[in-house]
């Protein structure tokens, strides 16, 4: 089995795409109150909020474990409505070699699609694939769809 792998999921949200990129691109702190469950904090290390170059830290939690990461802004797409984040430092590095993460929105007539990919390098073939860190991310875009239809 390969070491290299990537996973796409795609979600259907109601809330608008145009909020969930620029909440992820301009205020990620602001995620923690709309999944505490999943995402506790997010602060900027480097940088400016939403640039490319960026580093923010991340504290999680990821099949019931308080986990870290660090990570730098990778790339923007606004016509894509696409962030692309490089994990540095933090607990998925003690399973990968290298982890990359990120989504684009589609719009499909009234539906927003967001498609989650994880791009990543095992440090052995003893690794599993990341499917609950997938997993993870559509938990995560399901409450934050969530958080704005109350709000709305």
């Amino acid at each position: 089995m390969g070491l290299k792998g990537k996973l796409t999921a795609q979600v259907e949200i109601k809330a608008g795409g145009d909020v969930f990129h620029d909440l992820f691109r301009y205020k990620p702190q602001q995620i923690t109150n709309m999944s505490p469950t999943t995402i506790q904090g997010c602060d900027l290390h480097q940088g400016e909020w939403g640039t490319v170059g960026s580093f923010y830290f991340w504290k999680y939690t990821h099949d019931g474990k308080q986990k870290v990461a660090k990570d730098v802004i990778e790339a923007i797409d606004e016509e894509k409505r696409s962030v692309t984040f490089k994990v540095v430092e933090g607990d998925l590095m003690e399973l990968y070699k290298s982890f990359k993460g990120g989504f684009h929105v589609e719009t499909d007539g009234d539906i927003d699609l967001v498609t989650w990919y994880l791009e990543y390098e095992k440090l052995n073939d003893d690794v599993e694939d990341p499917l609950t860190f997938l997993g993870f991310c559509i938990k995560l875009a399901k409450d934050i769809e969530s958080h704005h239809l109350k709000a709305a």
